[in-house]
């Protein structure tokens, strides 16, 4: 089997990957009145900055008008292989606890750190100079590659959803935002505002993201005395800040919120007995520390994907209005709207009220279809590894966003995972494995026969 990279790939490949982290691509249509560009200057400047550089690769590019989407293609054929990115990040989070600039890709120890350098910056460079690195082999594009760069994949979908109204789907495809060896079926993600009234005795502010544990809440009310025996007696970390109290928790990405500590619902338990309101009663007592939603749902569980996960991301009280943001990943065989009236009935007890944000319906390619059986023995052959299977994921990709697509890499078996964390970074060796394994599989997917395609190499 051939190894395409040269030391001149992968050498541009990080002065690339470095451009990208650059530039700080956070969403910011919900701080600004722009339509144009729908998700602020800086997710619009890294999608033309990735278009340019798929110029230089020689590829035929797009940019959408509106500034939604863009995408850059290469060959030819009656079939079209997607591989499906994202360029927009999350926030850089608590930046005292970044060792170096979030959005300065900087190398130590034979990492790269920076905000996208996992999720999903990374994994996109690693693809491109994989399909560059199969040009200048020499291979000829029996089928069309196509590359698809979303721009609000960490919020709502919406540039993908533009793209699907007005371009042609590819026939199938991959996408490099999750981990190898592949994930076959992802769970359905329910995201939903839970309002309530405001207060003149609280205000609180706490989260960033629904699809982020919140790893710390602040209080600044009173009763801080009170607020910090009550934590103490229920043995929830805080510390002291120069206006209040500050509970202390882990954040993960909220696909897998068992592994980290949620501060808002934390916080909640320390002030439900302490400032009575209705949201915060809502939090503490149907909610708590589970990161399951059993009190809330019953046990909601499968064969195929396992349990349900539950994450509040944020959680804003004011004079005027209360809310709180669920993120809800639903197994694969429930039914959105089961979980949805148990959330509206359980709410209205309280006197809130549900408001959905958004809803993507869960992925399942089965685990025999061709493109999974595929892509497994193209990273069977590469690394070796037979022992890890395909996987079921709580996180929400782009391939759910299309037909016959799987996430595909490209975080390793045993890795640390820092997306959506402070210190995010990737390990180049690893960045550069599966910069490989894509090479593989763009050559087989685009350049060869139908039989070595299927997973057999020459």
């Amino acid at each position: 089997m051939e190894n395409y990279l040269t030391d001149s790939i992968k050498s541009e490949s990080l002065q690339i990957l470095k451009k990208l982290i650059g530039i700080p691509s956070v969403n910011t249509s919900q701080e600004t009145e722009e339509t144009y560009p729908p998700f602020g200057k800086e997710i619009d400047r890294a999608l033309k900055e990735t278009l340019a550089i798929c110029d230089k690769l020689g590829m035929d590019t797009f940019y959408d008008p509106e500034g939604f989407y863009g995408y850059a293609e290469y060959g030819s054929g009656e079939e079209t292989v997607g591989v499906l990115c994202h360029l927009d990040v999350v926030p850089e989070g608590d930046t005292e606890k970044w060792k170096s600039d979030p959005f300065k890709g900087v190398e130590r120890d034979g990492v790269l750190y920076g905000r996208g350098s996992q999720d999903d910056k990374g994994p996109t460079v690693a693809a491109l100079y994989a399909f560059k690195a199969v040009v200048d082999a020499g291979k000829t594009f029996n089928k069309k590659i196509r590359f698809i760069f979303g721009t609000d994949e960490e919020i709502l979908w919406r540039g993908m959803d533009h793209y699907k109204e007005h371009e042609d789907f590819p026939d199938l495809g991959f996408v490099p935002d999750s981990r190898f060896p592949l994930t076959y079926a992802e769970k359905g993600l329910l995201q939903a505002r839970v309002v309530g009234p405001g207060t003149s005795k609280l205000k609180l502010q706490c989260g960033s993201a629904p699809n982020v544990v919140p790893e710390r809440a602040e209080y600044k009310g009173g009763h801080l005395e009170e607020l910090s025996r009550i934590l103490t007696d229920k043995d929830i970390p805080y510390h002291q800040s120069e206006e209040g109290i500050v509970v202390e928790g882990k954040s993960v990405h909220a696909s897998k919120a068992g592994e980290g500590k949620n501060a808002v619902t934390r916080l909640a338990q320390g002030l439900v007995d302490l400032q009575p309101h209705p949201l915060i009663s809502f939090l503490a007592e149907k909610i708590g520390m589970e990161t399951n939603g059993e009190t809330l749902f019953g046990e909601v569980k499968d064969e195929v994907s396992g349990e349900l996960t539950l994450n509040v991301g944020t959680l804003e009280i004011s004079e005027n209005t209360s809310e709180a943001m669920l993120d809800i990943r639903i197994p694969v065989t429930y039914d959105k709207e089961d979980i949805v009236e148990k959330v509206k009935n359980v709410s209205s007890e309280y006197g809130l009220e549900y408001k959905e944000h958004d809803f993507l319906d869960s992925l399942y390619v089965p685990e025999d279809s061709e493109l999974v059986q595929s892509l497994l023995a193209i990273y069977q052959e590469k690394t070796g590894d037979t022992e890890n299977k395909p996987m079921v994921s709580g996180g929400a990709t782009y391939a759910r966003a299309m037909p016959n697509m799987v996430a595909f890499g490209a975080h390793f078996p045993g890795s640390i995972s820092l997306e959506h964390q402070e210190n995010e970074g990737i390990n180049l060796d690893e960045f550069y494995k599966a910069m490989d394994i894509y090479a593989e599989t763009i050559y087989r997917l685009c350049c060869t026969d139908s039989q070595q395609s299927n997973g057999k190499s020459e």
